[in-house]
């Protein structure tokens, strides 16, 4: 437990991947010993302390940089139930320190080859390039906002390198023609209804086919998800694949979990070409909650903020992570999830606004049982003044047995289901499946009305033949 971070460090600190002078280590063992004990300090070589409240990001087992996952709690992490999720605590603390605007900044994935190395050299060589004597001087101005820009003369160079030159403002698309038949849809004011399809265990795709044949008449999109609950299936990206061939509208799902910054950028490159104009960047669940032997619950490359930064320059700029120039940029309708119950609404419209600052044209959210609890979200965001520059599509999902509304209840992060609507399911005993079709039915009805919604995303959990029965009794046949 270190003095100022309300939680034990996730792992020891880093050491450099690089051999250095004596001089360097020294001061980098002088900086952990400091920060170690203060601030649980990790030494990943580009602190964002000020930005976070004073409480390392880094404590995430995740190492998420700009925001909690979908699965935040006040109560606790949901990788390690020992632990409070570090990023509810920087939210609640920044909020009452009344810092909440220094949250929005879009920062920057590490650089591998300063992790383990010294950040106060890069401030005090920063000092020395804006005039040591400017920046003494410049501390005790009176004035509060010119305190702050001196202030930031030093510090933004340092958090915000040139290849990343992040910010905290909201990034239209920078073209004009929808990059797809989901984006068309949704600009020209459709309640569209999107599904999604499971991909197979195995190698053979018939029944996937004849899902994709089955749903595609019926919805505006069909999302292929990628290895949900860290179970290794069919690539999403083959599964895109698929259905573009078949003439369905893909939406390609890609965790950062599975990702690195090199490996998201040549992936999508050449999507467009196969038919993928739709892409969702999540950060994906942590393999804790998958099967064993567990994979690496270190940390991530990159988190879904900065995977909708990246695509969003290389659609827009024209450019790839590192500077490098293309000639003919990918083009692409850019999604993020949402999960409006995982945390206190004002906290997760501070998630969802980040997301759209960086990129996120729609949003698909998890699911949602509780249409009182969805007006608040709605709220915060419409405060924020993004509800007008997102499109939102609000996770739907029948449910079949009392077994599985406890599943999700209980062990799915971000998911919560009234009592009311749990022991409508438990008293229909074996006509449980039916009513759980006539509560999505209600559901939709009622949020369908709302301001700021744009559509449903249908989850039917494998299901997919009744599809066409929802959307048809909800009066949703799509056009």
């Amino acid at each position: 437990m270190s003095l100022f971070t309300p939680s034990r460090r996730w792992q020891p600190a880093f050491y450099p991947f690089k051999k250095e002078k004596f001089s360097l280590r020294l001061l980098e063992k002088t900086e952990l010993l400091v920060k170690g004990p203060l601030f649980g300090c990790r030494m990943c070589g580009n602190c964002l302390l000020q930005e976070t409240a004073f409480i390392c990001c880094m404590e995430c087992p995740k190492g998420l940089r700009n925001g909690p996952c979908g699965g935040a709690t006040p109560e606790k992490c949901y990788v390690d139930e020992t632990r409070k999720c570090i990023w509810y605590c920087i939210y609640d603390k920044s909020v009452r320190m009344g810092r909440e605007e220094r949250l929005m900044e879009v920062l920057p994935p590490l650089d591998w080859d300063k992790v383990g190395t010294e950040t106060w050299g890069d401030v005090v060589r920063q000092i020395k390039k804006v005039g040591t004597s400017f920046f003494i001087k410049g501390l005790f101005k009176k004035s509060l906002p010119e305190r702050r820009e001196v202030w930031e003369s030093v510090f933004r160079p340092v958090r915000q390198p040139d290849w990343w030159k992040g910010d905290s403002d909201y990034h239209p698309p920078g073209y004009s023609e929808p990059a797809s038949e989901l984006e068309k849809k949704l600009r020209n004011g459709e309640f569209v209804v999107t599904t999604e399809i499971i991909p197979p265990l195995h190698a053979d795709i018939k029944r996937l086919k004849e899902n994709i044949e089955l749903v595609k008449p019926h919805v505006a999109a069909i999302n292929f998800t990628d290895s949900s609950s860290a179970f290794p299936r069919m690539s999403a990206f083959t599964c895109c694949t698929i259905a573009a061939g078949m003439n369905a509208e893909p939406v390609l799902q890609i965790t950062a979990r599975d990702n690195t910054r090199t490996g998201l950028q040549s992936r999508v490159i050449g999507a467009e070409n196969l038919g993928i104009h739709n892409i969702l960047c999540i950060s994906g669940d942590s393999p804790r909650i998958g099967p064993a032997p567990k994979s690496s619950m270190e940390i991530l490359d990159i988190d879904s903020v900065q995977m909708l930064w990246i695509l969003r320059r290389m659609r827009d700029d024209g450019i790839y992570l590192d500077g490098r120039q293309m000639k003919h940029p990918p083009k692409f309708f850019l999604g993020a999830a949402a999960s409006p119950f995982a945390s206190e609404p004002h906290f997760q419209a501070m998630r969802e606004h980040k997301k759209i600052n960086a990129g996120a044209q729609f949003l698909q959210t998890n699911l949602v049982f509780d249409p009182d609890g969805l007006d608040r979200w709605l709220e915060q965001l419409y405060k924020k003044d993004i509800l007008g520059k997102v499109f939102i599509l609000v996770g739907i999902a029948p449910l079949r047995s009392i077994k599985v509304a406890l599943h999700l209840n209980q062990e799915i992060p971000g998911v919560t289901i009234p009592e009311k609507i749990i022991n409508r399911i438990e008293r229909a005993g074996d006509n449980a499946h039916e009513e759980g079709i006539t509560i999505a039915l209600e559901l939709i009805d009622t949020i369908r009305k709302k301001q700021g919604v744009n559509g449903i995303h249908l989850m039917t959990f494998g299901c997919e033949s009744t599809v066409q029965r929802i959307i048809d009794d909800a009066g949703l046949k799509q056009q």
